[in-house]
């Protein structure tokens, strides 16, 4: 379950947990059984597809929502995105960025970035990109009536110049020290886009290595090798996303062929199983996740901060990291990992510590009402997607929170309801990972004041002054030691404040099979390499 990071175009993961006891374990062992069943006696109820050695097969715990790569809210949409549409810039697996459709830029001076684009670009349909295109779609991400949630990500640019066919000029209006990494953004055709009947939600036409086919909603999606793809055609001619929410119809996909690869879409307790599949290889690496609880701070029950701290307190999160996520996973203080260059580690930490919490809510004027009687001292709905591992963390954190008198339930929903609820402001707690955290600029698009939705990622509307200034101050500073100060601030406030209960950093893990070659692994999740994927034929 994902939602979009806007400084990479990647995105955000619903939350995965799960409960000590396992209370289905049996049921959903029975149901791996009979399935299994089915799928060696022939039965075609796992939706299993014919396929040739030149295509490969993706399951997707939930289908994209928007193939317009200037709305898309959520990494199904994002990664589909990633092989359509090609950006000026990208990362490489070491997070630097690297050219794409740019062929080189200059910096002259701090208000000022020009770009010059690579020659003979193509759309799908056989047009040239050029400048005009790359204008058209920073321009209509600025525009408001097109509604992005991405806008906030350029409102320093003053003007954009297309002097000519193959070069783009950004004027801004003051210096803004994240820009580079907000170019890092899908290139729509403007002759395309910029039409009543703007089709690209649906029907995308861009100018990556794959181009879009066909799409059955919430089953399917194909793409095509695009042959005259700048950066040389793909080795695989066709990709399918197959839309698979269930887990266990993931898991024996990818254990009979009728699945090629899955990217954290098993639960970390099936892995061991996967290690003894012969015709299976597992990779893993570090990622750029970060799991959190959200809380709806115009609550009258969560606008306390002890209350949001009290529940911070009371999570077993190194108990679930061990049992449950398989040690998959690093406790988090805060959006960024230890290894960031502007982390910061000592600020405010939750330890479990249920005799701290129960004296916070005391504090707070939550008292339990009868002692260890079952009366709890309030109750709060929990908001999580329909992924197993997700509801099964939900209901670790129903019982830790049951352990200091609150009384916490869950509602579970498909991804797209879910999902519309969270931007919305319709919940009180809700569980999300942050996919491809690379910039500290997205404490601006989370936690400033003017990013509330829709224009930002401010669901909670979280609204602190101070946080304000410190945020904007960072993304004009350019001195590296600067920005590593303001946001330094920046974390310590946001750890006392809890408007996020920090969880953990997830690692990467992909399964796939032997035959698959040529994938890496990004720190992002990204799916970049898929062009240089090919099937060992057997």
């Amino acid at each position: 379950m994902y939602n979009i990071n806007p400084f990479k175009s990647i995105a955000v993961i619903a939350l995965p947990q799960v409960s000590k006891e396992k209370p289905g374990s049996f049921f959903r062992a029975a149901a791996i059984f009979i399935l299994s069943f089915f799928v060696l006696a022939g039965a075609t109820g796992c939706g299993s597809e014919s396929r040739t050695d030149d295509r490969l097969v993706i399951a997707l715990e939930s289908s994209p929502t928007n193939l317009d790569p200037r709305l898309a809210l959520d990494a199904a949409s994002e990664r589909v995105n990633q092989l359509i549409y090609s950006k000026l810039v990208r990362f490489d697996r070491k997070l630097n960025i690297v050219s794409d459709l740019a062929e080189g830029w200059e910096n002259p001076d701090p208000l000022t970035y020009i770009f010059h684009l690579k020659k003979g670009a193509l759309f799908h349909d056989g047009r040239e990109l050029t400048s005009r295109d790359v204008k058209y779609t920073f321009e209509s991400i600025l525009d408001p009536e097109l509604g992005s949630a991405k806008r906030g990500s350029y409102l320093a640019v003053e003007k954009i110049e297309a002097p000519d066919p193959l070069t783009i000029i950004f004027k801004l209006k003051e210096s803004y020290a994240p820009f580079m990494v907000s170019m890092i953004q899908g290139i729509v055709p403007a002759h395309i886009a910029n039409t009543a009947e703007n089709r690209l939600r649906l029907n995308p036409v861009g100018s990556g290595p794959f181009r879009f086919d066909s799409w059955q909603q919430d089953e399917k999606i194909e793409l095509t090798a695009f042959k005259d793809y700048y950066g040389g055609k793909p080795k695989l001619r066709r990709i399918a996303f197959r839309i698979v929410p269930d887990e266990t119809i993931r898991l024996l996909e990818i254990e009979k062929g009728g699945v090629h690869l899955l990217q954290n879409g098993l639960s970390p307790d099936i892995l061991p199983r996967l290690r003894k599949n012969e015709h299976l290889k597992i990779i893993t690496g570090p990622s750029t996740n970060y799991s959190y609880l959200g809380f709806n701070m115009e609550d009258p029950i969560l606008r306390h901060r002890m209350v949001r701290q009290a529940i911070a307190s009371s999570i077993k999160r190194e108990s679930i990291i061990i049992n449950i996520l398989k040690g998959t996973a690093i406790p988090a203080t805060g959006l960024l990992p230890p290894e960031h260059w502007a982390y910061e580690g000592d600020v405010q930490s939750y330890p479990y510590d249920p005799a701290h919490a129960a004296q916070l809510l005391d504090r707070a004027g939550f008292k339990d009402p009868d002692g260890d009687g079952p009366k709890p001292r309030f109750q709060l709905v929990y908001k999580t997607s329909q992924n197993q591992l997700r509801r099964r963390i939900a209901e670790v954190i129903q019982q830790n929170l049951k352990d200091i008198g609150v009384d916490l339930k869950i509602q579970s929903y498909e991804w797209g309801t879910f999902f519309s609820h969270i931007r919305k402001g319709n919940f009180q707690i809700y569980s999300l990972t942050w996919v491809g955290i690379t910039e500290p600029d997205i404490y601006y698009y989370i936690f400033h004041t003017s990013n509330v939705p829709p224009k930002g990622a401010n669901r909670g509307r979280y609204l602190n002054a101070e946080i304000d200034e410190l945020l904007v101050k960072g993304r004009r500073a350019v001195d590296l030691d600067q920005r590593k100060a303001v946001y330094g601030r920046v974390q310590k406030i946001i750890a006392e404040d809890a408007p996020y209960v920090s969880l953990w950093h997830e690692t990467n893990v992909v399964v796939m099979r032997k035959e698959v070659e040529g994938f890496r692994l990004y720190p992002g999740g990204d799916f970049t390499s898929l062009k240089d994927v090919y099937i060992k034929q057997r």
